[in-house]
């Protein structure tokens, strides 16, 4: 059986390309007892506003009407992926190098499982983030298939 976000990332997919927007992450979550539909798009340049959300809403809602591929009642949300975007593939890598991220490993890595600090590089499937201990700077190197989430993050010691 294909996963709801599979299938909705099929129907979502050309309405992005179409309004050259970017695909960002598509979420399927329960919360309480309610299910939401998450879509996070953005411009190359990531600056998207209001209006393409709806746009992209309004496309993808008659797409769903049209396909009824979730049998739950639902919540659809199209939004920004915020200053904390996910990164979920090598080109979201590539452009955060430079930027301040956090990363939680499945297991330990050096006795952490999450690190936050500075992407410094990303090639051959490994990330090499510089963080902080105490007062010195130390660089990880953190295998790509060993991190359970990675996303933008906001440093506040700046």
């Amino acid at each position: 059986m294909t996963k709801v976000t599979e299938v909705v990332e099929q129907l979502v997919s050309p309405i992005v390309n179409d309004l050259e927007l970017v695909l960002v992450d598509v979420e399927y979550v329960k919360e309480g007892s309610d299910w939401f539909l998450r879509i996070y798009i953005d411009t190359p340049s990531g600056d998207i506003d209001i209006d393409q959300c709806a746009l992209v809403s309004e496309r993808l809602s008659d797409e769903l009407d049209r396909t009824d591929p979730i049998v739950e009642n639902y919540f659809l949300e199209v939004s920004s992926p915020g200053a904390e975007r996910p990164l979920k593939n090598e080109t979201d890598f590539l452009n955060a190098i430079g930027q301040y991220v956090f990363v939680k490993t499945y297991g330990p890595i050096d006795g952490m499982k999450e690190f936050e600090g500075y992407l410094l590089s990303y090639g051959d499937d490994v990330a090499e983030v510089e963080i902080r201990i105490k007062t010195r700077k130390v660089s990880v190197s953190i295998d790509k298939e060993k991190i359970a989430l990675a996303r933008l993050a906001i440093d506040f010691s700046s």
